[in-house]
């Protein structure tokens, strides 16, 4: 999947940049790419395709403060990349039927915004699930006038300079010149008698507390995308969603790469040595591990299934134990003297891989 450009990018303007510099930037390349002027060229319908999106959301207060903070992500569901939507919704703003264009009373209802949250959650939730409560704030449909953003009582009316249609049309010569309607912003209606609590927006921003069921098996870096649970639509449009970001502690003990799971466990001389029973910690708590004679430092052993469920599957990876073999400090004389006899009294077959070295090294040029 092709990564989209960026919006200021495409029109060609600072992220800073002013309502009146939006439009200057996007009439002057539509002019320049529409697909009347360019008949045949794929390039330039594409082109036009991309400036139509790009204007669409950044000409959005709601949309651009989305997209701003968020990227592509946080509009992805709200934008109208399409042709005939961005032409007819946008480009007729500024040229009405010179290019032959009709537009549209638009509609009043509108998605509401994708919303992003980060969730902190402990290694051992990550390994079996858990359901988490989070707390965040959105926009949520105003119970005072139910999401019209008219008065209780009231009701929106038709636009008395468009009647309805969400545009006006002047006639220049031979041309017909539609724009859109300065007094209802293209919705057709206007609303006369706004609601005091939400000032006639429809929508007011309340605290939500949601329970999220985190699975067996999430990673660090995975997105839980939470359908319907972001801002409240305008005017009776349709929610956006949540989407949560998941950021898992590190733990004291265990290393996780993607279902596998590794741990270090240190043993001394002797048990290495001789061999040895030892408890090793597992995700489920502890388990017995039997350590051959003669275990050298660095040796890996393997419980198979043990380690980290795959998502949307009861199987699982393993747990993978790596030995290393303490060496002793701060002897004592009588420690040291009995070290010192062990050395005497082993041979290089007490050794084999330090024997095995020496001869490689000695068969160098022969």
């Amino acid at each position: 999947m092709a990564t989209k450009r960026d919006y200021y990018e495409i029109l060609e303007i600072d992220r800073n940049a002013t309502s009146a510099e939006l439009k200057k930037a996007y009439r002057k390349l539509a002019v320049k790419y529409h697909p009347d002027k360019n008949q045949g060229d794929k390039e330039s319908e594409e082109k036009f395709k991309e400036i139509n999106e790009a204007y669409e959301i950044l000409s959005d207060e709601e949309k651009r403060a989305a997209y701003d903070r968020f990227g592509h992500e946080g509009v992805s569901q709200g934008a109208g990349a399409g042709f005939s939507s961005g032409f007819g919704d946008i480009f007729s703003d500024f040229f009405g039927d010179m290019f032959g264009s009709k537009q549209n009373k638009r509609t009043r209802q509108r998605r509401g915004d994708d919303l992003r949250y980060e969730l902190k959650i402990k290694f051992e939730e990550a390994i079996f699930g858990a359901t988490k409560e989070i707390k965040f704030r959105r926009y949520e449909k105003c119970e005072s006038c139910d999401g019209t953003g008219a008065k209780k009582g009231t009701k929106p009316v038709v636009c008395p300079v468009c009647k309805g249609t969400g545009e006006i049309r002047q006639q220049q010569g031979f041309f017909t010149i539609t724009r859109t309607c300065y007094k209802c912003s293209g919705e057709g209606e206007i609303i006369e008698n706004p609601c005091p609590t939400c000032s006639g927006r429809g929508r007011v921003i309340k605290e939500k507390k949601l329970e999220i069921k985190i699975p067996a098996g999430i990673d660090n870096g995975n997105r839980l995308r939470v359908s319907g649970e972001g801002a409240s639509g305008i005017y009776g449009g349709p929610p956006g969603d949540l989407y949560v970001d998941i950021t898992v502690e590190p733990h004291h003990l265990f290393k996780r790469k993607d279902e596998d799971i590794y741990v270090t466990v240190p043993i001394n001389f002797p048990q290495a040595a001789m061999g040895c029973d030892i408890e090793v910690p597992t995700l489920e708590g502890k388990a017995n591990l039997k350590v051959p004679q003669g275990t050298q430092s660095g040796t890996q052993f393997t419980f198979k299934g043990k380690g980290v469920y795959r998502l949307n599957s009861q199987s699982r990876g393993n747990e993978y134990i790596n030995v290393i073999v303490e060496t002793p400090t701060n002897l004592t004389a009588k420690q040291k003297k009995i070290l010192e006899e062990f050395t005497q009294e082993s041979g290089e077959d007490s050794h084999p891989i330090k024997k095995s070295f020496f001869e490689k090294i000695f068969s160098i040029g022969k």
